[in-house]
């Protein structure tokens, strides 16, 4: 058993790595899709995800969800903000990385579980330990100086952040798992973005099924069709991580996705990163770096914990157990010399020969 647990794990580790490494390569994805513009490849992200999770379902006949679903109006309500906010999100991030924006898109992520702590404090009504007040305020002076280094407010960055934290803390309400809730999030997307792919058709605007001899030919159709299955593919390896391996250690391989972006937006793109958004980013991975070491000495401190209690709880049964046997052992005892027939027992006294 031990060794299928170690494997269990191994395996886990394996699909968050894959999870977390596609969603750090999405910058090399989307500029392929170009000259669409960011609106018409959303509207096809939004189409496609449908399809690719409908065939996931049909494959893992997984539908059992659906039925129970539908008869919660207040989930399905959630559902639909959540549709909303994460369509936010795609939009500004496609926008971000086609306009040459890769690393503030980056940044978005580096502070995302920054936001979430912050709407844990506004919205959940939680305490936060002083290492989390400490992370914040970096973050928040973090934003200060990216703010003077970039001459305007790192926008991109903040509504990603935020758009992801309300889409984090609506999931965290719905409780359904990453599959379930695309399709979900789809089924609400999916009219709209259909409607809006028609209307792209009309005016003319639209690439999908389209070639433009020198710029894009049947390739770009069949990766506007692909764009759905690199969106749900990430999320069922994220879901088989999630059973397999501990949150806290999501929660440090996540910082891979946004490693990536802020890499391939300064290797890849050659993005411009001046003296003052160093700074910015160096405050940022200062939060974070706090966040991280409070979560590691919050673990430890809860696997000594449940020793000392595991310890305690053996040692109380072992003594119990001692106990009990010592118990039996005397009342054996007492049985057999009260029961025992005449004769046997040693003689009260040795008689005398007279």
């Amino acid at each position: 058993m031990p060794e299928t647990n170690q494997q269990e794990a191994g395996r886990g580790l394996g699909y968050g790595f894959a999870a977390y490494g596609i969603w750090g390569l999405f910058p090399l994805f989307w500029p392929l899709l170009e000259p669409g513009a960011a609106d018409d490849l959303l509207a096809n992200r939004m189409v496609w995800s449908l399809v690719a999770v409908v065939l996931l379902l049909i494959v893992q006949r997984h539908w059992g969800w659906i039925r129970p679903l539908l008869r919660q109006p207040r989930r399905l309500a959630m559902l639909g903000v959540a549709a909303t906010v994460i369509s936010v999100n795609w939009g500004v991030y496609i926008w971000g990385v086609n306009s040459g924006h890769v690393v503030e898109t980056s940044l978005g992520y580096f502070i995302n579980p920054l936001v979430t702590i912050a709407f844990g404090v506004l919205v959940l009504k939680e305490r936060l330990r002083r290492a989390q007040w400490v992370a914040v305020g970096i973050g928040a002076l973090a934003v200060a100086v990216l703010t003077v280094g970039y001459g305007r407010l790192p926008w991109i960055a903040l509504t990603l952040a935020l758009s992801f934290a309300t889409y984090g803390l609506l999931k965290k309400t719905v409780g359904l798992s990453g599959l379930e809730s695309l399709a979900a999030e789809s089924f609400f997307m999916f009219p709209l973005a259909l409607g809006y792919l028609i209307h792209l058709e009309l005016t003319g605007r639209g690439t999908f099924g389209h070639t433009v001899p020198g710029e894009y030919g049947w390739g770009h159709t069949g990766l506007l069709m692909l764009s759905g299955l690199i969106t749900a593919v990430p999320l069922l390896f994220f879901g088989a991580a999630a059973v397999r391996v501990p949150l806290s250690m999501l929660g440090l391989i996540q910082y891979l996705a946004p490693v990536f972006q802020f890499l391939i937006g300064i290797a890849v793109f050659h993005e411009s990163m001046p003296p003052a958004r160093w700074a910015g980013f160096a405050l940022v991975w200062a939060a974070l770096a706090v966040l991280t070491w409070d979560a590691l000495r919050r673990v430890r401190a809860d696997r000594a914990r449940t020793t000392a209690a595991s310890t305690a709880t053996a040692a109380s049964t072992a003594t119990a157990a001692t106990a009990v046997v010592a118990a039996s052992a005397t009342a054996t005892a007492t049985t057999a010399g009260a029961g025992a027939p005449a004769g046997t027992g040693a003689p009260d006294a040795v008689p005398v020969r007279r």
